[in-house]
This record gives structure tokens, C-alpha cells and sequence, in this order.
């Protein structure tokens, strides 16, 4: 099973961008979807975007089309999630997860998850 470590979070102002970072090991992550998720207090978590195998079909909830972009480096067994234009309603712990099925936007269709980094927007 692979072991995802996700950092990057913090604390930015609205209008800003953050970078993401999900680094793997024990595993290669060319062998599986790479998925963002995210989880606001009190709120369910929520697909956020996913690449596939080789990173060059990619998927986002509407929410965060056209200022998210998720990349893979499979060199370097890492996943990006480039956030722009950030505002307060995408506060959230943001996971990255590994799954096998692409176009897959639910919890269970992913085995692999990382602990979380906090991503916080001032407004």
C-alpha cells in the first residue's frame, strides 16, 4: 500500500494561491489515480480534483474549475494541487488519496490517504 504525506498548507489571503505537495512511498504512483479531497469544519468531505495514471487526463468539481490544477511527477513519487484566485469557502483540510478507478469522486473508491494539511483564507 502506498503512504501519501501531503504538505504545503497555510494560511493565505483571498486573491492568493498555494501550492500542494503529496509525497508517496512504498509504492509507485504511476500504479494509481491521484485524487484531491477536502473537508471543512463541519461539512463532509468533497472531491476536489484527480489525474490519472499518467497524469495527462484530469478531473475538478465544478467549485474549483478553472483556478485548480492537479500535476504528477512520477519521477519524484509526488502530487501537486496548484490552488489561485483562493478564497474564504476553500478553508479546508485538503487530503491526497490513491485509488484505481478513475473519474472516481467518492470516498470509498480510494484506499490510500494521507493525514491532511490546513489551508486557511482570510478574507
Amino acid at each position: 500500500q502506498v503512504q501519501l504525506v501531503e504538505s504545503g498548507g497555510g494560511l493565505v489571503q483571498a486573491g492568493g494561491s498555494l501550492r500542494l505537495s503529496c509525497a508517496a512511498s512504498g509504492r509507485a504512483i504511476a500504479n494509481y489515480v491521484m485524487g484531491w479531497f477536502r473537508q471543512a469544519p463541519g461539512k463532509e468531505r468533497e472531491f476536489v480534483g484527480s489525474s490519472n495514471w499518467n497524469g495527462a487526463s484530469t478531473e475538478y468539481a465544478d467549485s474549483v474549475k478553472g483556478r485548480f490544477t492537479t500535476s504528477r511527477d512520477n519521477a519524484k513519487n509526488t502530487v501537486y494541487l496548484q490552488m489561485n484566485s483562493l478564497n474564504p469557502e476553500d478553508t479546508a483540510v485538503y487530503y491526497c488519496a490513491a485509488g484505481s478507478s478513475w473519474r472516481a469522486r467518492v470516498i470509498r473508491d480510494y484506499t490510500s490517504w494521507g493525514q491532511g494539511t490546513q489551508v486557511t483564507v482570510s478574507s
